[in-house]
């Protein structure tokens, strides 16, 4: 297994490398000189105050320089400052990244306590009732938008209850800040757990009609011991690559989500910087919400290697 992770990990530090290529070539080959941009988003008429933003960009030197300095800054820690608030980039960003992992968290953890137990029960009571309901239910979720869904229930709130679940400040205490976000994640979740729990129920179906499954059966072995101890042991693996990749994507793309309910997190900020044309953070921000993403799939990877013998042994 050894062999494994480490090639895993060396695949992981070339994503890395191959991304922060991409996003510093990308943002430069922007329309027109980034410091014309932000000379004129800002309104400057002063020729000096130019030559000071192409100096502070590093704009001066070579392209193979700025992005040594750039990945060097990073390394160190050092992101840059942002020119719209005039503010170390590292201040603005580390407050933004509990909100967001906050929100993210509690909306995967919706989906995977709502969508896995309801896939197997799912595949348990295949073409009955309920699994019709069910069926029809995930449906609805991977149809509906999380803002549209949002929306309705911000309406549902302001109808019923007289008030509106956003975010206005930061809230003091555990339940608290439970409640706050609760909504905005089991509108983001809803979507999740449908997509997980059709695809449990797929795997588990597929596992069910297995030779060993029948062979237990034929032992006599309990059906409870049979679905969630052979089976669903087995058929959680696809699972786990779906729950990776769905954390990723809620860390990273809660754009919609953060902006419906007023949630000032790192998706939401990323939007802002663009609209501002802040050049350092939205450079900082992409590269950040890519490291995110490359982390998870090798921790996914890592997980694989801990639950499935086949890779495990394989080596």
């Amino acid at each position: 297994m050894g062999s494994y992770l480490v090639r895993r990990f060396g695949l992981m530090l070339m994503t890395l490398f191959g991304i922060s290529v991409l996003i510093f070539v990308l943002l430069r080959l922007t329309p027109g000189n980034i410091a014309d941009i932000l000379f004129d988003a800002g309104g400057y008429v002063d020729p000096a105050d130019k030559k000071k933003i192409e100096h502070d960009l590093g704009l001066d030197k070579s392209i193979p320089e700025q992005y040594a300095d750039w990945i060097g800054g990073l390394l160190h820690g050092d992101l840059g400052f942002s020119y719209q608030t005039e503010k170390p980039a590292i201040e603005e960003i580390a407050p933004r990244i509990p909100i967001t992992a906050r929100l993210a968290g509690i909306a995967l953890f919706f989906a995977v306590i709502i969508g896995v137990p309801l896939g197997v029960v799912s595949a348990v009571r295949q073409n009955t009732k309920l699994d019709y309901v069910l069926r029809v239910i995930s449906l609805s979720g991977l149809s509906m938008p999380a803002f549209w869904l949002g929306l309705l229930i911000l309406m549902g709130f302001v109808a019923y209850f007289g008030t509106i679940p956003i975010y206005s400040e930061q809230p003091k205490g555990f339940w608290n800040a439970l409640l706050m976000y609760s909504v905005p994640a089991a509108a983001v979740g809803f979507r999740s757990s449908a997509l997980m729990m059709r695809l449990t129920r797929s795997s588990m179906l597929e596992v069910l009609r297995q030779d060993y499954i029948r062979t237990a059966r034929s032992k006599g072995a309990p059906e409870i011991a049979i679905n969630y101890y052979h089976a669903l042991k087995n058929a959680l693996l696809p699972v786990i690559t779906v729950i990776g990749i769905e954390a990723a994507f809620l860390l990273g793309g809660l754009i919609v989500t953060e902006t419906v309910f007023n949630i000032p997190g790192v998706a939401r900020f990323l939007v802002e910087a663009i609209r501002w044309r802040d050049y350092p953070m939205v450079q900082n921000l992409v590269m950040f919400i890519a490291v995110v993403v490359v982390t998870i799939n090798f921790a996914i990877d890592m997980l694989y290697a801990a639950v499935d013998p086949r890779i495990k042994y394989g080596n």
